[in-house]
Formats: structure tokens, C-alpha cells, sequence
């Protein structure tokens, strides 16, 4: 069983390839990732073999771990599949969650995910991220909570590049609108406005890919993730 140690790799590691400070594609080179933390290689590999599996590494016999690579189709699918589930936990949501946890997480929304000017993509992101699972703790099944968790990590760093590219207030409009459908008890309406509100088309994606691919190599994925957010404008 992994002990503290691991996890605190674990988490370190993660957050590396979360946010593509590990270039994708590349392989990883345990050595210098093992100085670099300050641990030894088994715990190291360890913690890797846990990422593999959340399929944020790949593992290649007789050559190692390696980044993910960023394509647009497996993307693409990630956001599809974040559609469907977010759908059904809107409608769980309507029919399981209290009246006071409803208005909680409303109260939380306008409080905290509603006004985002001046704070950086990577704060944004992450207060947005809350709504959507907030709304999926309201479905009452933790199995969901914990897929939508890890699509949420692989999918992080093109929403920050998407964050920095789309237009804000029309996506906070969007949660307002999902908010009242969930109070209203209107399960149709929840699902149609998350679906609507998380739903990318291809050419999207593909965009965002490729603005976060240049950022990757040109930049640095801090240089997104850091950027502050002036003003939600329509």
C-alpha cells in the first residue's frame, strides 16, 4: 500500500503533467525527475504507475514512461464524455438534492464564480470546476463525482487555454441559467443548458490544441495558467 511518501509524489507528478509542464510526447527521464523531487526511484515509480493508470502517463515496455501526447481526438472525446455525465448529474441533481443544498451551492456560485475579474486562468478554472462538481455531489453518486474529478485533470490545461480565448460572461450567463433550471426542480432544462454550456465542436478543440501546444513550447504552460483575467466582456 502506498504510504505518505508516494502520495505526496504522487500529487507533485500530477500536477506536472496536469498543467503540461511535462512537455507531451516526451520521455520521461526518471533520473532527473527523481533529483529534481528529491526521492528515490521507487516511490517515483510507484506514484507513476498510478498516473498510467488515471492515464495521464503512458507506459512503453523497455523504453519507460511517457507524457501524454495532447491530440484533439482524445480531447474531443473527454469533453464528450464530461457532456454526458454532467447531463445526468443536472438530473440526479433535480430529483435527489434538498432545497438547502440547492441554495447553498447557488449562494457559492454568485459568492465566488460569477465575477472572476482579476483573478488568474488557473484560480478561474478552478472556481468553475467547483460549480460543475458541486452540481455532481448534488446527484448523490460518488462514482460520478470521482469520473467527472479525473476528466476534469486531463482536461484542465486546454480549458485554461480555452478560458484565455473564449468569451467569459457568456459562460457565466450559462451557470446562472443551469443554476435557476436545478432550483426550479426542471431536469430537462439543467441538462440541456450543462450539455449546451460544456459541449465543444471539433474545430474548437483543435484550436485550443494548438494555441496550447505553441504555449507549451513557446512560453511555458505557466504563462497561460498565470494570466490574469481583466474583465468578463460579452
Amino acid at each position: 500500500m502506498a504510504g505518505p511518501r508516494v502520495d505526496d509524489i504522487y500529487e507533485q507528478v500530477k500536477a506536472m503533467a496536469v498543467s503540461f509542464h511535462l512537455r507531451p510526447g516526451d520521455r520521461l527521464n526518471e533520473v532527473a525527475l527523481s533529483k529534481e523531487l528529491g526521492v528515490s526511484r521507487t516511490p517515483l515509480r510507484e506514484a507513476l504507475n498510478r498516473l498510467v493508470a488515471e492515464h495521464l502517463f503512458d507506459f512503453r515496455p523497455g523504453l519507460g514512461f511517457f507524457c501524454r501526447p495532447l491530440d484533439p481526438q482524445s480531447v474531443f472525446d473527454l469533453f464528450e464524455l464530461r457532456q454526458i455525465i454532467e447531463s445526468a448529474a443536472a438530473r440526479n441533481a433535480c430529483a435527489k438534492a434538498s432545497d438547502r443544498d440547492l441554495e447553498t451551492l447557488r449562494d457559492e456560485l454568485y459568492a465566488t464564480g460569477i465575477d472572476i475579474t482579476g483573478l488568474t486562468v488557473e484560480e478561474a478554472v478552478s472556481r468553475d470546476e467547483e460549480f460543475h462538481l458541486g452540481i455532481a455531489r448534488l446527484s448523490g453518486n460518488n462514482e460520478l463525482v470521482q469520473t467527472l474529478t479525473r476528466i476534469n485533470e486531463r482536461i484542465r490545461y486546454i480549458r485554461w487555454v480555452s478560458m484565455s480565448l473564449d468569451r467569459v460572461q457568456r459562460s457565466k450567463d450559462e451557470h446562472k441559467r443551469a443554476m435557476q433550471a436545478l432550483l426550479d426542480r426542471d431536469a430537462d432544462e439543467a441538462a440541456r443548458v450543462l450539455g449546451a454550456h460544456i459541449s465543444k465542436r471539433m474545430d474548437q478543440v483543435q484550436d485550443a490544441v494548438r494555441h496550447g501546444i505553441s504555449s507549451i513550447y513557446m512560453e511555458g504552460s505557466e504563462d497561460i495558467s498565470a494570466r490574469i483575467i481583466e474583465e468578463a466582456h460579452g
